[in-house]
């Protein structure tokens, strides 16, 4: 293996340092398979917003499920 192949680009550098450090708290679960799909966590999560939390939603694909999340210091 040459060195070539170890270096990381920036980008990579920059990407690993803001995933390693990303804590999130989980404020609600919607299961993937929801009738009305994503829309419960969204509505949750903007009502979250109008109170000042900034919640935001992902996609959690090991429990197939939205999450509303706040993200949190590590």
């Amino acid at each position: 293996m040459t060195a070539a192949t170890l270096t990381k680009s920036a980008a990579d550098e920059a990407t690993f340092a803001a995933a390693s450090f990303v804590r999130r708290r989980i404020l609600h679960r919607v299961p993937a398979g929801n009738p009305r799909g994503v829309w419960p966590a969204e509505e949750f999560a903007a009502a979250r917003r109008a109170e000042g939390v900034p919640a935001e939603v992902v996609m959690d694909l090991a429990s197939d499920a939205f999450l509303v999340v706040v993200r949190v210091a590590s």
